[in-house]
């Protein structure tokens, strides 16, 4: 009875405050943490921590203040952020069973369905990625052939910088081409000229939805995707970017499709089609031509971001350090010369040069965050309890930048990579294309790339700012970490 009267006493202002508590409890309890979860910082009550950024610094703060293994919440779902050399190593390399499949991040997945090899899991993904692996190698025809490819484009790449006539020019999309017709002659079978207007569009849609998949408006859709496909924002600009992407590569498949001739594969796509055929027996191994679009697209993507914009910040360096331009240019003079061409044989006669690469590649901090990963079973890390099917960030930007493994962190520093000698030195805590079973499927491409382009471009040209313009060695943070818009110089020598 006393209940009763308290509740007809209420009007409805209390009820509204009633029912808004009564919501907060029901998201309270919803939410709890499992049992020696990670910690983190309280959450706003449904939005959790959307609010926190999430960059190098931030994290950075977190780190000191929770640990090297703490957790943030997104609305409903909590991530785990792991940072530092030794506790990224221990997730990515020596529990690498543990912490291997892909979450659903609805950004993406409204447009990759778990297609691909970059975003899928289980048995389509092993099969997807062995393929990728096994016929990229093929159609590379092993290192030489892929040097070769490598080795013309330097040469396209180099004419059209003395194009320019030393006058100030943005080498961005020029560079982003060159890095990508490598990829380009192995998948598709060709390259594409610097002039082409489609291939351009393609690689301007690319760009913009890899910035803003990075913004907090298009990451609020990871978060409320129900909601935010109905609202205008940067998220909606990313998924039309990519339908037209996909509608440029389904182009490029139909045409092989129309020229394909089983006994005479002359790509990555004409085999595929192969063994589409071969699977028709096995659906859930994906061999199917929707799968090869996204397959395509990881493939072009993971062969072109990363490389193009290392050797993008490798020049900016150059031009903010003209000391170690010269350094290098020196010691290519000694080695090779001006009477040929660099070849991937004289990387160990090379240790200082080889040594700026992989600095700017360090500095450079192409993907701070890696991909993001998800617990495949129940696991312990750092002494937490971390539940199958927690979304995991690998925080590769403090592994790179970690104060325990590098003399001077903050610093562009080439002698990172060098002993008492000037011999080469590898270093473990080197993980810019992350580790484990997801490492970069074009690592090994990217690292030829990168020696050969570089090498080749400091041995023809010195790279100069244009008055009052250095480049800025800060970067634009999107999904992953590049350079501001720059014009440069570029002078032959």
């Amino acid at each position: 009875m006393i209940f009763q009267g308290l509740l007809d006493r209420l009007d409805f202002t209390s009820w509204l405050l009633l029912g808004f508590l009564l919501l907060i409890l029901i998201d309270v309890v919803k939410n709890w943490a499992p049992h020696n979860f990670p910690p983190g910082p309280w959450g706003v009550p449904f939005l959790g921590n959307i609010f926190t950024a999430v960059d190098f610094k931030s994290l950075e703060k977190l780190t000191q203040k929770y640990g090297p293994v703490f957790s943030l919440r997104k609305g409903s779902e909590r991530y785990v952020f792991i940072s530092g050399y030794k506790m990224v190593k221990e997730a990515l390399v020596n529990q690498l069973d543990s912490f291997m499949d892909r979450p659903i991040v609805p950004l993406f997945h409204i447009i990759y369905n778990g297609l691909g090899i970059a975003l899928s899991n289980g048995y389509l993904w092993k099969k997807q990625r062995k393929f990728a692996t096994s016929h990229l190698r093929y159609f590379g025809g092993g290192q030489r052939s892929l040097e070769k490819y490598i080795e013309v484009e330097c040469n396209f790449l180099c004419e059209a910088f003395k194009e320019e006539q030393e006058r100030p020019f943005n080498p961005h999309y020029m560079m982003k081409n060159a890095v990508s017709n490598i990829i380009c002659s192995v998948v598709f079978g060709h390259r594409f000229e610097y002039t082409d207007p489609s291939f351009r569009r393609f690689l301007e849609l690319d760009n913009e939805a890899i910035v803003l998949s990075g913004s907090l408006q298009a990451q609020l859709y990871d978060v409320f995707p129900g909601l935010m496909t109905y609202l205008p924002g940067p998220h909606q600009t990313v998924h039309s970017n990519y339908r037209e992407i996909l509608s440029f590569l389904k182009t490029e498949v139909q045409k092989h499709q129309e020229e394909w001739n089983p006994d005479d594969p002359r790509d990555y796509i004409d085999v595929y089609l192969a063994e589409m055929k071969k699977h028709k027996e096995d659906p859930l191994a994906g061999f199917n031509t929707e799968t090869l679009l996204f397959c395509t697209l990881d493939l072009i993507e993971a062969g072109t971001e990363s490389a193009a914009n290392t050797l993008r910040w490798a020049l900016v360096y150059m031009m903010n350090y003209p000391e170690i331009q010269t350094k290098v240019q020196a010691e290519i003079d000694k080695v090779i010369g001006q009477s040929r061409q660099p070849t991937i044989a004289d990387r160990p006669n090379l240790p200082y040069t080889d040594a700026v690469i992989h600095e700017s590649q360090r500095v450079g901090n192409i993907v701070p965050l890696g991909f993001p990963k998800m617990a495949s079973k129940d696991a312990t890390l750092g002494g937490y309890f971390i539940p199958k099917g927690t979304a995991i960030t690998t925080n590769l930007a403090s592994v790179l930048f970690d104060k325990n493994e590098w003399e001077t962190p903050d610093v562009f520093n080439p002698g990172h990579f060098l002993d008492s000698e000037g011999k080469f030195l590898k270093k473990d805590a080197f993980l810019p294309f992350s580790a484990g079973k997801r490492v970069c499927l074009g690592e090994n491409l990217a690292k030829m790339e990168l020696f050969l382009f570089f090498t080749t471009l400091l041995q023809r040209f010195t790279f100069a700012p244009v008055p009052g313009e250095m480049p800025s060695l800060e970067g634009v943070m999107g999904f992953t970490y590049s350079p501001n818009e720059f014009r440069m110089l570029a002078v032959p020598r």
